[in-house]
């Protein structure tokens, strides 16, 4: 039997959309819906105090709603990248390794969310996963609903099928090498109460 191509560039209906914040909800993770990216960075900027230490991951979504400029404002945040791209890698490795390990605020969106939940991140660094996982004090992200996917095979179809191409095509572009899926996180649960929000998004959002 030859297995359908999901589309995964459709937004989520309504109802789903609805069931799926629920559902994200049973986990401790708390969840707001909102309709497009303009709305996403209004309430995303609401939740950061001023001056506060802010990172996040190198996320079109962040790109696409204009959160990601706006977290760079010296008058605004204390943002990491700034500070990362003007530290030396090979002579500071160690340095930039504990100043990205534990963010105040990390920032981000995730790949795929399945109907019941669950979230999934993939990497070729992993440098976000900690921070997601464990480490970072609290964790926003922004998803837009058309990563909403039916369970966690179909999420990871998504992030090989979908995903990683566009990656692929986005890093030989800009440094002329390939890209891999070298790290995968699966959010079931956040043990901290408060600690992690969803933003759902109604419009597509990201990648």
């Amino acid at each position: 039997m030859t297995q359908i191509q999901p589309d995964f560039t459709i937004p989520a209906s309504a109802s789903t959309l609805e069931r799926v914040a629920e559902r994200i909800r049973e986990r401790n993770i708390e969840v707001l819906i909102v309709n497009n990216g303009e709305e996403a960075r209004k309430v995303v900027l609401e939740r950061l105090p001023k001056g506060a230490e802010v990172h996040s991951g190198k996320s079109r979504t962040l790109q696409d709603s204009g959160i990601f400029d706006a977290l760079q404002d010296p008058d605004q945040y204390s943002a990491l990248r700034p500070k990362l791209m003007k530290m030396d890698r090979k002579t500071q490795a160690q340095e930039i390794r504990k100043l990205v390990a534990a963010p105040d605020f990390m920032l981000g969106s995730v790949q795929a969310i399945t109907e019941a939940g669950v979230l999934v991140v993939a990497s070729a660094t992993a440098s976000q996963i900690g921070p997601y996982a464990n480490t970072a004090g609290k964790v926003i992200l922004v998803v837009g609903s058309q990563k909403i996917v039916p369970d966690l095979e179909t999420a990871l179809r998504r992030i090989r099928e979908y995903v990683l191409p566009w990656e692929e095509a986005q890093v030989r572009k800009a440094i002329n090498m390939g890209t891999f899926v070298g790290k995968i996180l699966i959010i079931e649960r956040e043990w901290i109460t408060g600690r992690m929000i969803v933003i759902l998004v109604r419009e597509p959002l990201g990648i």
